[in-house]
């Protein structure tokens, strides 16, 4: 007699499944779809869910929640270097613009790319250099 191999458990069966993939897809809207208005609905999210959402969708939201921050520092400061180096008629502003997109904005979209890889496996996962650490509650 053979015995059945154990069956794995579904990541969409990971409590907070649903809400820690939403996250991560709203933020990759923010970023490259509907910025400002995603970040509305991101931060509802987490106001919403913050205190009583299973530990994946709390990491998820913590780590998108804190990314967004981070790409509004972000592209002020760029703005506030484009200012100081002569304005937005100055020729040196694309190539501010240019050092963004390729840096700053390329990265924080990859970050996104693999948040919501992490989230479809029913995994945690912290950003690097600008996530925040997952609580184990």
């Amino acid at each position: 007699m053979t015995t059945p191999a154990p069956t794995r458990a579904e990541p969409a069966d990971t409590p907070g499944f649903g809400l820690a993939v939403a996250a991560e897809a709203i933020y990759l809207v923010n970023l490259m779809l509907l910025p400002g208005l995603a970040f509305l609905v991101l931060i509802g999210l987490w106001l919403r869910h913050r205190h009583d959402a299973p530990p994946l969708a709390r990491c998820h939201l913590a780590q998108t929640v804190a990314a967004s921050l981070w790409a509004g520092v972000l592209l002020v400061v760029a703005n506030g270097l484009i200012v100081l180096i002569g304005g937005y008629q100055s020729p040196h502003t694309w190539v501010v613009v240019v050092l963004y997109f390729t840096t700053c904005h390329t990265t924080l979209i990859c970050f996104g790319a693999l948040g919501l890889a992490r989230a479809l496996a029913g995994r945690s996962y912290v950003y690097p250099l600008i996530g925040r650490p997952c609580d184990a509650r």
